[in-house]
């Protein structure tokens, strides 16, 4: 097996707003000295995983990420007849097997329901909770210890075994994740602009006020940006408890997503959906490494894809005549020049 699988994406978004900081305007980072758009790790894999690509390839293997698990058993455990005080104390310890509960209010005492992190459920995991929900109302009695052992090392679900997951509290049951994600960059000098609007209401006829009925503003930017995937194929099928052909439909999955699925900021706003331009897959074993320096001069010039696709080959060809090839078998995919396809780069990143 090439242990590791290597992506280089180019994918160009018009005005967009893709992934917003705590002002709301897009995220960037200075790299060579220039103001850059950047589109953060987190935004991309959450786009990935609940896309309508991934669920329909991964059908049955995708989990739930989730802070209120207690609350869908509380609502499951009331409607088989349990009485709300039960109902509750029962809910909060089978939650409190994947995290810590939240502080009580006094007066909000279903805040229990909550735990503090975020929990990756596997699919495995959610039929454990419902069996054992059903086995309650059944018998009108909560659950003993052996019953609260709902977590699972070994699972199936292909999100987790790409992203990994963390629990506090029971380290055992961690994934440690196959997948590193790079934040996409974009690989020329960027601006963050202003888009001053109005709406205008319909029921006014303009015989009293002849102005807008509301008055905003939102930031935008518009770029080609730089996107880089390391996955750890070995770790992977270890994650999937050495399920080669689930192993092939995740990185499958994973590849189409990473071409054609966007972020949802502020898409009803722009639709700056957009599908990748140019991708290099790279399979072997030696040590992986971004070609991200290829753009530490920021591309210039009108004609931006040719450019910044002719600096990514030239940069991994010098890599390779100075490192040696860091690659035993490589894919692309052009869509500037019509050469390479989709199904093509599926079949690659998927076969041994």
């Amino acid at each position: 097996m090439n242990r590791f699988l290597q992506l280089h994406l180019l994918t160009s978004y018009p005005p967009a707003n893709l992934n917003r900081d705590d002002l709301g305007r897009p995220k960037s980072a200075v790299m060579g000295g220039t103001v850059r758009l950047r589109i953060s790790s987190q935004s991309l894999k959450r786009a990935w995983r609940t896309s309508s690509v991934f669920e329909t390839a991964l059908k049955g293997h995708v989990g739930t990420r989730t802070k209120e698990m207690g609350k869908r058993i509380y609502a499951q455990l009331l409607d088989g007849q349990i009485r709300p005080k039960d109902a509750l104390e029962w809910a909060v310890k089978m939650a409190a097997q994947f995290g810590k509960s939240k502080k009580v209010d006094k007066e909000k005492a279903l805040n229990e329901l909550e735990i503090e992190q975020l929990a990756h459920f596997s699919p495995e995991e959610e039929q454990a909770i419902d069996a054992l929900v059903a086995t309650l109302i059944a018998r009108k009695s909560g659950p003993d210890d052996a019953e609260l052992k709902l977590l699972r090392e070994k699972h199936s679900a292909a999100d987790i075994a790409l992203f990994g997951r963390m629990l506090a509290d029971t380290p055992l049951f961690n994934t440690e994740a196959a997948a590193q994600v790079a934040h996409a960059i974009a690989v020329h000098r960027c601006q963050v602009e202003d888009d001053f609007f109005t709406a205008v209401d319909d029921l006014n006829t303009g015989r009293e006020d002849r102005g807008s009925g509301h008055m905003g503003e939102t930031e935008f930017g518009a770029a080609l940006f730089y996107l880089y995937i390391c996955i750890d194929r070995a770790l992977l099928l270890e994650n999937l408890q050495n399920d080669r052909a689930l192993m092939e439909q995740t990185l499958s999955a994973l590849m189409e997503c990473a071409a054609t699925v966007a972020p949802t900021g502020k898409q009803n706003s722009f639709a700056s959906r957009a599908y990748a331009s140019y991708i290099l897959a790279e399979k072997g074993d030696r040590q992986p490494r971004s070609l991200s320096v290829a753009f530490l001069r920021p591309v210039t010039g009108e004609d931006t894809l040719p450019a910044a696709i002719e600096a990514l080959e030239r940069c991994c060809r010098n890599m390779d005549q100075v490192y040696g090839s860091c690659a035993a078998e490589r894919q692309r995919m052009n869509a500037h020049d019509g050469s390479g396809t989709l199904v093509d780069l599926k079949a690659f990143v998927a076969a041994e």
